[in-house]
């Protein structure tokens, strides 16, 4: 008896030392000191993590009350507001948004924006479903929208009642989505749009509810009339183009800020995204919150990834990103570019026009190949059930890549991004512009010593031919071991001489970009 008790007051002292030394290292945590702080030098000594440069293809999803409506596109918000009388309808007309909205759900001071959030119940909304189809479709990274332009937050927030914990689906969508993602080892992802809810909608039009001060907290504040303005262009800014260009008063960005600080809180993502127009935010608050979010990541050994466009954040202190555009050449620095699986819209409507999979796969090849990643975004309907043609899409690239993955993740750039006819038309929203691939463009990428060449559609001869690797070319000096079509068994026949390297084709493998593995011989 009295061994048990010698033997139970040691167990109870070894717990009590444990604990103390968690809690030390806790505090330790705690107490350390910041790594960064808000100036663009210090910034900017943030390194881009390894687990992003791996990564290359994330998805994200535009839901929200827009997505009731299903209309043109998740601007709904905005457009419906835009009367006669606003200054943004064009030849003193009303918008097409408008007048839908008044002849389908009635005038703006009955029904406002705000009447869709009971309207957005997400009764089918299954973040498991989700996270499954994410992981599917071999996407590394993913989230949804934290808060659109329209200022309903999708997290349970503690800093407004305007979020889907307290309205709508009355659930934790950020919540939900970031368990089920992280469970299935994908990194978890927060994007941010709020800096758009300045002047999104006409807070002076009295004739509508967004000018009721009951609402604030969804509208945002009142502004004065012609106070929404379009973001200044990376054109504008470069020559110095000056405009009225309203500005965000101290107490919005104060709420920028600290619903970032929460979601940081609460959620702890990996990767925070931010649309465009940050700019009417102060330098001061976008600095604070880089400083908030590497810290906090720094004191955990977490590793993160902040992005901006255009010239929102200094450069280097965070990941470039695009809008429906990629880059004319290769670069060397880690960039992304986000784009819609709808030409159309970036939330569900009911008249989309989904990009074919072959158009997905060859834009991500060729991303990749210029040192980018891919951030696709899909478009559930409002009940929480992502379009089969969606679906299809996304589980076909799930597919490809469980081919062609060695191909596409953990690669590195090759001297040179590819070689074919293809021209690229850059610039912020240019994609539309860019015309399909063809069997002429090859991109490459290298894993160690492996290059990999990636044709984007199948050569009609029997042989390809990459002119790129001739004979006594200085791009590739190794002498060649093997070539693999990624998908066939067995090694194919090559030859190399002044044209090329030239190999000799197997039956067709697939239906989309096609993986050439080149291994080198060993070196002695």
């Amino acid at each position: 008896m009295k061994f048990i008790k010698l033997l139970l007051f040691a167990t109870f002292v070894l717990i009590a030392v444990f604990a103390c030394k968690e809690e030390k290292r806790k505090a330790l945590i705690l107490n350390k000191a910041p790594k960064y702080t808000a100036d663009w030098e210090s910034l900017k000594k943030h390194e881009t993590p390894e687990w992003f440069l791996d990564a290359k293809f994330g998805i994200y999803c535009h839901w929200g009350p827009y997505s009731v409506p299903a209309y043109e596109n998740e601007w709904y918000s905005h457009w419906m507001y835009v009367n006669a009388d606003n200054p943004e309808a064009k030849e003193g007309k009303a918008s097409d948004f408008y007048k839908y909205h008044v002849e389908t759900y009635g005038p703006l001071n009955e029904f406002g924006y705000k009447d869709f959030i009971p309207l957005f119940t997400a009764e089918k909304f299954d973040a498991a479903e989700w996270a499954d189809l994410f992981k599917k479709a071999g996407a590394k990274f993913a989230g949804p929208v934290s808060e659109h332009a329209d200022g309903f937050a999708m997290w349970d927030s503690d800093l407004t009642e305007w979020d889907a914990k307290d309205k709508g689906p009355k659930r934790d969508i950020m919540g939900e989505l970031s368990k089920e993602i992280r469970k299935r080892d994908m990194k978890f992802i927060a994007t941010y749009h709020r800096h758009w809810l300045f002047g999104w909608y006409p807070t002076w039009d009295e004739s509508t509810d967004a000018s009721n001060p009951e609402y604030a907290g969804l509208y945002g504040p009142r502004l004065k009339k012609g106070d929404n303005k379009m973001p200044r262009s990376k054109h504008e800014i470069d020559n110095g183009i000056d405009r009225y260009y309203p500005v965000a008063d101290q107490e919005f960005n104060d709420d920028w800020l600290n619903r970032l600080k929460e979601i940081i809180d609460k959620y702890d993502p990996d990767l925070v995204w931010f649309d465009n127009k940050m700019d009417v935010i102060s330098e001061a608050h976008r600095k604070a919150f880089l400083e908030y979010y590497y810290n906090h990541a720094d004191k955990t050994n977490k590793e993160v990834v902040a992005t901006y466009k255009f010239y929102d954040f200094a450069e280097g202190s965070a990941v470039y990103d695009l809008e429906r555009a990629r880059m004319r050449d290769k670069k060397d620095f880690p960039w992304l570019t986000d784009d819609s699986i709808d030409w159309k819209a970036w939330c569900h409507i009911d008249d989309p026009n989904y990009k074919t999979t072959n158009r997905l796969i060859d834009f991500l090849v060729d991303v990749v190949s210029k040192n980018g990643a891919v951030l696709l975004n899909i478009t559930p309907r409002a009940d929480g059930v992502i379009p089969e043609p969606v679906k299809k899409r996304l589980l076909e690239m799930g597919e490809w890549l469980n081919i062609n993955g060695e191909a596409i993740y953990g690669t590195r750039t090759f001297e040179i991004y590819g070689e074919g006819d293809a021209e690229v038309v850059e610039g912020h929203l240019s994609e539309i512009n860019n015309a399909d691939n063809t069997a002429k463009d090859i991109r490459f990428t290298t894993k160690g010593d492996v290059l990999y060449a990636i044709v984007l559609d199948w050569p009609q001869d029997e042989e390809l031919i990459i002119r790129s690797l001739k004979e006594g070319n200085t791009l590739y000096s190794r002498d060649i071991e093997s070539v693999q079509l990624l998908g066939h068994k067995g090694h194919l026949e090559f030859d190399v001489d002044e044209s090329g390297l030239k190999i000799k084709l197997p039956n067709k493998v697939g239906e989309h970009a096609f993986s050439f593995k080149i291994t080198p011989k060993e070196q002695e």
